[in-house]
């Protein structure tokens, strides 16, 4: 909710809540606080011990804090500590079976610990970017990695070690030109766009969302919006062949990126995700196709709004984004509480 309102003051527009500090980290608290910390929080559950929950939480009180009196690097240091938690939590699971999917995953988490570092450092949000970018598309592409084992059990062996060594080895390569990209700006960060493109149709060409976009229900739901996630993430790529580091164009890489990209990611594994989580239902709904459409037709009107038609139409679409967002949240609640209520009732009459 914070995170929304500064988005509203960085639209230029009346917010709920204004502070001084708000609009300042509205970038690190919607990444690192909010979506990282949801990841971190998902991961903390899949591994099931007390000290794994001090990556989400160290990742969202840290947010937390930046918005307090207190000097932002105790903010700052906190989510760093939180980002490094998450990556620790990753080595036990590298150490049982050598599984790609987790390196792939692990080296997400190290562009987290290197965009919080950076940001302690004192080093501003657009160098710290890529980082992010780097951590949401290699936890995403590791997970993706993991499901399509799946899709691939008719497949040789030999053909899905060697696709899952490829994508490492991807993963290794976006590492290596995100430090280019922070080294050497000019030249790093359209090096930078060709390889998230790259990760795009790799990755998509390989997901099994493919073939399930063909089906019904929840596996077309999730499909769809992987798919938009991947165009979304080609959509950044483009647009950083030609970077700036602020106006309306940087508006337009930061939410294809992170509306676009993520944000699709995560409302297509929510029904999937949330309940092993929150330890609550979150059945497949249709109604989950109305938040679909105003968040990519939102987004659509806000990059057309910072790229061609002007501040009019990106308020518009910025504005309608905080809509989408607010409805995936209401969607996703009143599912979930509906759905609690249908199972406490069957377990009552057949008690």
């Amino acid at each position: 909710m914070l995170g929304l309102d500064a988005g509203l003051l960085l639209l230029g527009l009346p917010a709920p809540l204004t502070t001084q500090r708000l609009p300042e980290v509205h970038g690190m608290l919607m990444t690192i606080g909010f979506v990282g910390g949801l990841i971190a929080l998902e991961r903390a559950v899949a591994r099931g011990g007390g000290f794994a929950y001090a990556a989400p939480l160290g990742m969202a009180l840290g947010a937390l804090l930046t918005l307090t009196p207190l000097p932002l690097w105790v903010g700052a240091t906190v989510m760093l500590i939180g980002t490094i938690v998450l990556l620790t939590n990753y080595l036990p699971l590298w150490s049982r079976n050598r599984d790609p999917a987790v390196a792939i995953q692990a080296l997400g988490a190290v562009f987290a610990v290197g965009a919080c570092a950076l940001w302690l450092r004192g080093v501003e949000i657009p160098s710290a970017v890529p980082w992010l970018t780097g951590f949401f598309v290699l936890t995403i592409a590791g997970e993706r990695v993991e499901l399509a084992r799946v899709g691939q059990l008719l497949m040789a062996r030999e053909v899905v070690e060697r696709r899952e060594d490829q994508a490492l080895g991807l993963g290794v390569v976006l590492l290596a030109v995100v430090v280019g990209a922070t080294l050497w700006p000019a030249v790093g960060l359209t090096v930078f766009g060709l390889t998230l493109i790259a990760v795009a149709v790799v990755f998509g060409l390989r997901d099994v969302a493919r073939r399930t976009i063909r089906s019904t229900g929840l596996p077309r739901f999730s499909a769809a919006g992987l798919l938009a996630g991947y165009a979304w993430l080609i959509v950044a790529g483009l647009l950083w062949l030609r970077p700036e580091l602020s106006g309306p164009r940087y508006d337009a890489v930061l939410h294809a990126t992170f509306l676009g990209f993520v944000m699709s990611m995560v409302l297509a594994h929510a029904p999937v995700i949330l309940p092993a989580v929150l330890r609550r239902p979150l059945p497949y709904r249709p109604v989950f196709w109305v938040v679909f459409g105003l968040l990519h037709g939102s987004l659509i009107i806000r990059v057309a709004g910072d790229l061609f038609a002007g501040d009019a139409v990106r308020r518009v679409g910025g504005v309608l984004n905080i809509v989408a967002l607010l409805l995936l949240v209401i969607t996703a609640a009143s599912i979930s509480v509906a759905a609690s209520r249908e199972e406490k009732t069957k377990t009552e009459v057949a008690a």
